[in-house]
């Protein structure tokens, strides 16, 4: 049995142990809207990934392989943050460890008020039992600064057979890591230590930011990652520490590294990676990366970020080698020990209603037309083409929707990113504008664009005919949930 912890330490098991013919598969793992601060871990036979919703839900995916990641379902695990101050979460990391009542799943994250983001504090729910699928209940905040001061990003690392929590906090005008030691998975025994500040020029572009820091431990030495840079610039990255003395709660046993150990990459059309995490293979001979990054450089800290993973080596001094950030839709070997297999739904050419979840209106092209610009509502069931959608896949896990009526593509009108933005029929351009995500969500679907992260989103929560649809983040409700039914 392979347990994912903030802590990743692999031994390579007997060579014929291991998995006889390597599959592939391509990034992203997870697509917008929900594809940014990943956590990833493979457990029992699933890989579990979870990521930051902006919204009052939690929600964690799974499959069998790393392929079919991109289309399993987003199951909810919890709605609101147990504070009064909710709800928007980001930044999950799970861990399974011992409590008071015994071996169990801790999922770790940030909430705050709707409007951001001054509000972010640490909280954590326990499972039920060994199942990282839960059910989950409540646990508790944790009170990690004095005068419950703003904290994000936490995870766990178990360093000498302690747990320690590792955060990122202010400092001045400096967002820096912070660590406290822990005595039980909710409640930390003192208030929060700084490890380390900003003090690179490249831990400063556009904001003074150390954040998401996660523990990779490997031959006997531990490392912590963090993110660096605002994430509202391409050149948020990741940096490094490592635990050159005994006492983890101390500044001074830790050494950071004055380069980056990861970035941009402007070849690869990767902008801003970060948010990391680390997980072994299912064989476990190989650690794996898990994090976020955009497709170009002006994207930044939004719904535009999708989940990528990729394998690391390690450098003659033992430290972890990061490599350069692949493409997104290049070809990737899975993890060794990974059986392959993929989800093969939507398919290409065959006709689907789209079915408003709030409603039980469907996606339609007003007044059947056919022209460049032609808005898009939701109307009542007519049975004809013009409410009749095909699906196209673009790569990279996208898809273009096309009007079965029209030929014309769904289309965000002049590329706008922000909340509102209208939805129309236009030619096919072939860019990210009109080119889209299907994530499944309690049996239903967000459909999100590639170009800006926001969600297919009923005005006002309409039911009337005629009622646009338009883009909005997505906010956790059914008035942004679909069916895709023949």
């Amino acid at each position: 049995m392979t347990l994912m912890l903030s802590t990743v330490a692999v031994a390579a098991p007997p060579a014929q142990d291991r998995a006889a013919a390597a599959t592939t598969f391509t990034n992203p793992v997870a697509a917008a809207p929900y594809g940014a601060d990943p956590w990833m871990g493979y457990y029992n036979g699933n890989y579990y990934v979870a990521a930051t919703t902006w919204n009052s839900q939690l929600v964690i995916k799974k499959a069998a392989s790393v392929a079919a990641l991109a289309g399993a379902s987003e199951t909810v695990v919890h709605t609101g943050s147990g504070s009064t101050n909710c709800c928007n979460m980001w930044a999950p990391s799970l861990h399974q460890l011992d409590g008071p009542n015994g071996k169990r799943w801790y999922y770790y994250y940030s909430a705050g008020p709707p409007t951001c983001c001054d509000g972010q504090r640490s909280y954590v729910l326990e499972s039920s039992g060994s199942d990282p699928m839960g059910p989950y209940h409540f646990a508790g905040q944790l009170k990690v600064q004095a005068g419950n001061g703003w904290a994000i990003d936490g995870s766990v690392a178990t360093i000498n057979g302690a747990n320690y929590y590792l955060y990122s906090s202010w400092v001045g005008n400096l967002q820096s890591l912070f660590i406290a030691p822990m005595s039980n998975p909710w409640t930390v025994s003192a208030y929060g230590t700084k490890l380390s500040s900003p003090s690179y020029a490249w831990e400063t572009s556009g904001g003074n930011t150390q954040e998401a820091p996660y523990v990779l431990q490997h031959g006997g030495k531990t490392f912590l990652t963090y993110s660096a840079s605002s994430c509202n610039t391409p050149d948020y990255k990741l940096g490094l520490l490592t635990l050159t003395g005994s006492n983890p709660l101390s500044v001074s046993s830790w050494t950071k590294k004055s380069t980056p150990i990861f970035q941009r990459a402007d070849g690869n059309g990767v902008y801003g990676p970060g948010g990391q995490g680390f997980f072994s293979s299912p064989d476990g001979s190989e650690t794996w990366m898990v994090y976020h990054a955009n497709e170009t450089t002006g994207q930044g800290c939004g719904g535009t970020r999708t989940t990528r993973i990729q394998k690391i080596s390690w450098n003659s001094d033992g430290s972890p080698n990061l490599g350069t950030p692949a493409s997104l839709g290049s070809t990737l070997t899975a993890p060794s020990g990974d059986p392959g297999g993929s989800v093969g739904f939507p398919v290409t050419g065959a006709r689907y209603r789209l079915i408003n979840q709030n409603s039980g209106a469907v996606l339609d092209a007003v007044n059947c037309g056919t022209t460049n610009g032609t808005a898009i509502d939701l109307w009542a069931s007519l049975g004809n083409t013009c409410q009749q959608w095909t699906f196209t896949k673009a790569g990279s896990g996208y898809w273009t929707i096309t009007n079965v009526n029209s030929g014309t593509v769904l289309d965000s009108v002049n590329c706008g990113t922000a909340d509102g933005t209208a939805l129309n029929l236009w030619a096919s351009l072939g860019n990210a504008c009109q080119q889209w995500s299907i994530t499944p969500v309690n049996g239903r679907y967000l459909i999100a664009n590639r170009g800006n992260g926001k969600v297919l989103d009923v005005a006002d929560c309409g039911t009337a005919n005629g009622t646009a649809v338009r883009q909005w983040a997505a906010l956790g409700n059914v008035c942004q949930e679909w069916r895709i039914t023949p």
